[in-house]
């Protein structure tokens, strides 16, 4: 009886991840065999046909997420990740939050930016830049850290910075962090983010590089990594030249120094 136990016990396929798995990171990981789908609380995970996946842990994910691999003969295998909390830099400012809001005006404009945007970032392309690791997309120190969030008087909370800022001169060389497809690229100029540019990796994981003055690089281009995609700026809602990078996958936003490094 335990002989058979343990023969069943290694017929068993078994997830393989690698990388941490904490607030804001992006994990690696291969597929039990046979895997013909994968689940991250119920949500699809893009699949590479060697088994191969990636997870993106939002700055804000729960302590446990259940991934769930579907087997070609009907069986599903659960694995729990277990995502550790990060202490993300939080300012406590002793006013009270700007009173008023955007126009109507301006609301409406911004709607119709963001869906421009969301549907950049939906585009799907076979691009492997995923799988390669990444790189800085301009030199220069953080000044804007990911994850950080100003707290105002009363617990008000303001939105968290969503990317990485590098203090970069303007004019300086803003590149390609990972092989990829341009899914948007100037015009338009949007009212936050200035002059945008946005790359598909493949497999869900998106960049995005914000207050650029100038783009070299139109839809649809494939660019490789380390290739000029475009310059530093001040351009949309900047108070100086600097480069806002971003990455999101399938809707989680990614500590990009998590996936690279602190810069040098």
């Amino acid at each position: 009886m335990l002989a058979a136990l343990l023969l069943l016990a290694a017929d068993v396929p078994a997830f393989r991840l690698e990388g941490a798995p904490v607030q804001g990171a992006l994990i690696r990981g291969m597929a039990p065999a046979g895997t013909v789908a994968l689940t991250l609380d119920g949500r699809e995970v893009p699949l590479a046909a060697d088994g191969r996946f990636l997870l993106g842990l939002d700055r804000d994910a729960p302590p446990n997420a259940a991934l769930v691999a579907r087997l070609a003969d009907g069986r599903e295998l659960t694995e729990t990740v277990r995502v550790a909390p990060r202490a993300w830099p939080i300012q406590h400012v002793g006013m009270a939050r700007p009173a008023g809001g955007p126009t109507p005006e301006y609301q409406r404009l911004r709607e119709g930016e963001l869906r421009l945007i969301g549907a950049a970032r939906a585009q799907r392309s076979p691009s492997l830049g995923w799988a390669q690791r990444f790189i800085w997309p301009a030199r220069g120190r953080v000044s804007g850290p990911f994850g950080s969030q100003r707290i105002y008087r009363g617990g008000v909370p303001a939105a968290h910075h969503s990317g990485t800022d590098l203090a970069a001169a303007a004019g300086a060389d803003v590149v390609a962090p990972a092989d990829g497809v341009v899914t948007l690229a100037p015009p338009p100029r949007f009212s936050l983010e200035g002059n945008l540019v946005i790359l598909d990796h493949g497999m869900g994981l998106t960049s995005a590089f914000l207050h650029l003055s100038s783009a070299a690089v139109r839809p649809g281009q494939v660019v490789r990594q380390g290739e000029r995609i475009g310059t530093v700026g001040a351009t949309g809602r900047a108070t100086g030249p600097h480069l806002h990078w971003s990455l999101v996958w399938n809707g989680a936003r990614i500590d990009p120094a998590a996936v690279v490094g602190t810069p040098r």
